[in-house]
C-alpha cells in the first residue's frame, strides 16, 4: 500500500497530529485478522455498542481492559476438559485471542455483559463542559474607534 503524507496538513491544523497518525496506521494491514467477529454499532447521539461472537468462553476466560484511548478485550481458553469421544469436525474455534479498538478523546466504557454467546461492550462519549463551543461575546462600544499611542522618534 501507499503511504500517504500528511505534513502539508500540518501546516493548516493545530492539535489534530493524533488523528493523522491514526488514519496512517488504517493504511496498514491488521496482520488478516479476522476472528473474533464483531460488529460496532451506534445506540444514541453519544452512545456505541461493541458486540463481539465469542462462543464458548466463559466470563472468567475473557478479560476488558481500557488504558489511553485503547480498548483491548483478551480471551484465553482455559485447559479443555477432555471429553469421552474424538472431534470428527471441530467449527467451534476455542483458540485464544487479542483485539485492539482505537476509542475518540471522551469515550469510557459504561460496562459490559456476555448473553448466548454474545459480548456486549457499552460505550459513551462524555464530552466536558469546557471542551463545549461557547458564545463569545464581543465587548466595546459600536462605532467607537479606538486610538493606538506610539511613540514619535
Amino acid at each position: 500500500m501507499r503511504h500517504v503524507d500528511f505534513s502539508p496538513l500540518y501546516r493548516s491544523t493545530v492539535g489534530f497530529d493524533r488523528l493523522f497518525t491514526m488514519l496512517d496506521s488504517l493504511s496498514q494491514p491488521d496482520n488478516g485478522q479476522s476472528y473474533p467477529p464483531y460488529n460496532i454499532e451506534r445506540t444514541g447521539e453519544d452512545a456505541y455498542r461493541i458486540t463481539m461472537a465469542v462462543a464458548g468462553f466463559t466470563e472468567s476466560e475473557i478479560a476488558i481492559e481500557a488504558h489511553r484511548n485503547v480498548l483491548s478485550i483478551k480471551a484465553e481458553k482455559s485447559e479443555e476438559q477432555k471429553s469421552e469421544g474424538e472431534f470428527l469436525y471441530r467449527g467451534i474455534a476455542s483458540r485464544s485471542f487479542e483485539r485492539r479498538f482505537q476509542l475518540a478523546d471522551h469515550v469510557e466504557v459504561r460496562g459490559a455483559e456476555l448473553l448466548n454467546g454474545l459480548l456486549h461492550i457499552d460505550l459513551k462519549r462524555n464530552i466536558p463542559e469546557e471542551m463545549k463551543p461557547r458564545r463569545i461575546s464581543i465587548s466595546g462600544q459600536p462605532g467607537a474607534a479606538r486610538q493606538i499611542e506610539a511613540k514619535a522618534e
